[in-house]
């Protein structure tokens, strides 16, 4: 399964990649963040996701990243997005760098596959975070394509 990672001066942070599994499966998963989001830096993730205006919290690194996320958007089996509502990032000089940003993934079938894009949309190279936010997210994306491939 291919995976692209795009990283240009200008742009969002982007993760694209495939997998054999149903748009319909993949939309569902995504929406259960507990089941990817996790697994690095002792993640605990409290609250909603699977309508808009749910809300859920992620905590990470024993209080290093804090961030609480409303989902504004969703498309069935195609779209998700949610909006950092709040962000306390404690290893930055601006903790609340993460602030108004979206965390959006489109899901498409391709013949037989399903790709993936995830976009971080608001994570650019100027930011402080973005190598180690960049880093992070690649881990997690790869958490997410081991839990649909049953690796």
């Amino acid at each position: 399964m291919k995976t692209t990672i795009k990283k240009t001066k200008s742009t969002d942070f982007s993760y694209s990649f495939s997998t054999a599994k149903s748009h319909e499966e993949v939309y569902h998963l995504l929406l259960d963040v507990k089941k990817w989001w996790s697994g690095f830096y002792e993640e605990t993730i409290t609250g909603h996701s699977t309508k808009v205006n749910d809300e859920f919290s992620f905590l990470a690194g024993g209080g290093l990243h804090f961030s609480k996320h409303r989902l504004i958007e969703l498309v069935p089996h195609s779209k998700i997005v949610w909006m950092v509502t709040e962000s306390r990032l404690t290893f930055l000089d601006q903790p609340n760098e993460w602030l108004n940003t979206k965390i959006r993934f489109d899901i498409a079938r391709q013949g037989e596959t399903t790709v993936v894009t995830f976009t971080h949309e608001g994570l650019v190279p100027t930011f402080e975070c973005y190598g180690n936010c960049s880093m992070a997210w690649t881990a997690y994306m790869d958490n997410l394509k081991q839990v649909l491939n049953g690796n």
